[in-house]
């Protein structure tokens, strides 16, 4: 199998084959980024539509990533969100419990852990700033490290740490106050991938 590197090379030569791989490979993950901040699916394709647009145009300029090919469509996605966000005018918020209504996750088979499950979701989407939201999303349910996380963000990977650990603490902070109790916040964040990941 190819690595990302070797498809990066080959698409900075406008190589068809290798476009056509760079888009397969990560246009499905940057969908459903897209559609956890705007809960919008034809905003999230469109969004993902507009970064491959950006991209094959930076390539043919000799511009674009010379590396780390998934951090920089992330970056590119997050931007054009906050784009979109600024054009609208209105909040992109993280609509966890309405996206997942109706749906059931094996993790959670109680109505105890249904319970917190839903409480989560509603602490993440009215608890958190937009950055301690975006924080959470890029670590937890797309898997980015702290560097790439910074990277997407445009910002140090000291100050990532601070933000998710405010993130964390405030998500500590809502589930407690809801009376949940004092272990299972800490089990929920650890979590949070699998919970709310749905699917991977």
């Amino acid at each position: 199998m190819e690595t990302d590197q070797t498809l990066l090379d080959a698409a900075r030569t406008m190589d068809k084959e290798a476009l056509v791989k760079i888009f397969d490979l990560y246009s499905p993950a940057l969908f459903k980024y897209a559609l956890r901040l705007c809960s919008d699916p034809v905003a999230a394709d469109h969004i993902v539509g507009d970064v491959f647009a950006k991209l094959l145009e930076q390539l043919s300029t000799g511009n674009g990533p010379t590396s780390n090919l998934r951090s920089y469509l992330y970056e590119m996605t997050y931007h054009r969100m906050i784009d979109e966000v600024r054009y609208s005018r209105r909040r992109a918020p993280l609509d966890v419990v309405d996206s997942l209504r109706g749906q059931a996750h094996p993790a959670f088979s109680s109505v105890e852990d249904q319970i917190l499950f839903q409480q989560l979701g509603q602490a993440l989407q009215n608890e958190l700033t937009n950055d301690q939201r975006n924080v959470v999303v890029l670590r937890f349910l797309e898997d980015l490290s702290l560097r790439e996380t910074a990277a997407v963000m445009g910002k140090t990977v000291d100050h990532v740490k601070v933000i998710q650990s405010r993130a964390i603490a405030a998500l500590r902070r809502s589930l407690a106050y809801q009376g949940v109790r004092k272990s299972v916040p800490s089990l929920m964040v650890r979590n949070v991938s699998k919970a709310i990941g749905m699917g991977n």
